[in-house]
């Protein structure tokens, strides 16, 4: 090797144009497949393909991820619906790859896509009301544990009511 050429190979690497670095790592684009938009037509949530992971953003947000985007669909077709019946025009649009899916899940449990799409958004319907009923159940029943212990101090009792407050073991 010659005394000039690293200076040779310097010069050349100068002379070369930038490259950008390659990362091994480098994130993917996503792909829209479903789209909730308002009537201003801005974007309140989406579903979209990234790699072999789909995505539900919600407000610009990543929310979550899985292997099976139906479930986060029929999420999407019930805040549709909510929002329609609080007076806002909302439109769910989604992509004919996620619909084949619908369609071939459909298939499988020998329904329509619409009977099945229905059926999964009935389910979130559900949980809601679900929730709203064990909040009631729980007030009820600590506004009866008040009314006891009023009672119970009301009448003297020498043994004190059981309380809340002490941690549990």
């Amino acid at each position: 090797m010659s005394k000039q050429s690293k200076a040779k190979r310097d010069k050349r690497k100068k002379l070369q144009p930038k490259r950008p670095i390659n990362r091994l790592n480098a994130q993917q684009s996503v792909q829209n497949h479903a789209v909730l938009t308002n009537e201003e037509g801005q974007v309140v949530a989406a579903i979209g393909l990234q790699g072999n992971e789909w995505l539900l953003a919600i407000g610009g947000q990543t929310m979550g991820n899985a292997d099976n985007p139906v479930p986060m669909l029929a999420m999407l077709k019930h805040l549709s619906n909510v929002q329609e019946k609080e007076g806002r025009k909302v439109t769910l649009e989604y992509s004919t790859q996620l619909q084949q899916l619908i369609d071939d899940l459909a298939a499988d449990e020998g329904t329509t896509a619409d009977d099945y799409l229905t059926k999964l958004v009935s389910e979130f319907e559900g949980v809601e009301g679900e929730e709203g009923d064990d909040a009631d159940d729980a007030d009820s029943t600590a506004e009866d544990a008040a009314v006891a212990d009023d009672a119970a101090a009301a009448e003297g009792d020498a043994a004190p009511a059981a309380s809340d407050d002490k941690p549990q073991a």
